[in-house]
């Protein structure tokens, strides 16, 4: 049985039982017929009066992630004879502990994260990690609390410098709420006959590429990066990217595309090398998916540049 899953993210006292009591009360969302499950995994200042909701609604809570399972959920959604089920989740916790848990026929239908606009930024300078867990998969960020003449751009930046596909929303004190419609240009002209990608821009065009692909498909680029050989990719084809590090060091990965045609040069692991080429898609045995393949026109060894971890500051 299929169970859709709303998922509510997000920093104790961020507004998160607000913005679900709300959602219940909303007969678009709440019909009073089908079975709601709220599962809490934190206690704040606020909590969920039932008897200001409908009777189709009951409540479960977890006190600690390791207690996060999948015999656990579905007992509760068992117990509960719930068709529906919205976590109010801890924001000290790994969202990988809850994705993990998920029983078979679970799918997440919406991630939203609510942000309460005047802490945010001290969060991400503290908690960097903890935001990031939470910034890359939600669909919407809901900043609340916005008080008249607040500075939105750096808080559009804290959500851009994680993901380019998540909607964001801004709550005054008066529960209005306005849309973000700051203009997010990227640092190189996506409509150039070659885009030139800097060494400083490899993490934006890297993610940008991968999350909205249509956009490259058939452009030609140009960039600078090391190579990975695997012994499980045909003749003449090789990784090329650079390590990503996303919020710190902890998280620093290689993330690359799998490109064909050396030229005349003998490729090594490590090398670094700039390179031209045509993006398409393609099936992979690297990706074991189709993804995105550079047909290299133009390649010579270069020198490392002089930041190696590239970021998205």
């Amino acid at each position: 049985m299929e169970i859709p899953i709303y998922l509510f993210t997000g920093f104790l006292e961020a507004g998160k039982t607000k913005f679900i009591a709300e959602t219940l009360r909303d007969p678009g969302f709440n019909d009073g017929k089908r079975k709601i499950l709220v599962i809490c995994c934190e206690e704040g200042e606020e909590e969920l009066d039932p008897s200001e909701l409908s009777d189709n609604i009951s409540f479960a809570a977890f006190d600690e992630e390791q207690a996060i399972t999948p015999d656990r959920l579905s007992a509760m959604v068992k117990r509960a004879g719930a068709e529906i089920v919205m976590v109010e989740y801890n924001g000290m916790w790994s969202l990988d502990s809850f994705y993990s848990a998920l029983p078979d026929g679970w799918l997440v239908y919406q991630e939203i994260m609510i942000v309460d606009a005047t802490t945010a930024l001290n969060y991400n300078a503290n908690m960097r990690q903890l935001m990031v867990d939470k910034l890359t998969g939600c669909e919407m960020v809901v900043f609340n609390r916005v008080a008249d003449g607040t500075d939105k751009m750096p808080l559009h930046k804290l959500v851009r410098g994680v993901s380019r596909r998540a909607s964001i929303a801004y709550e005054d004190m008066r529960g209005e709420i306005e849309f973000d419609n700051i203009e997010d240009p990227l640092p190189f002209d996506i409509n150039a006959p070659v885009i030139d990608i800097r060494d400083e821009d490899f993490a934006l065009f890297y993610r940008d590429m991968t999350e909205e692909f249509d956009k490259y498909r058939g452009k030609c680029v140009r960039f600078k990066g090391i190579v990975a050989l695997d012994p499980s990719l045909p003749g003449g084809h090789f990784a090329v990217g650079r390590h990503i590090m996303t919020c710190c060091a902890d998280d620093i990965a290689y993330r690359g595309v799998v490109a064909k045609g050396t030229g005349s040069l003998k490729l090594k692991t490590r090398d670094w090398v700039i390179l031209e080429g045509r993006l398409n898609e393609e099936y992979s045995k690297l990706y074991r998916a189709k993804g995105p393949v550079l047909t290299v026109s133009k390649i010579s060894a270069a020198e490392k540049p002089e930041v190696e971890v590239a970021t998205f500051y």
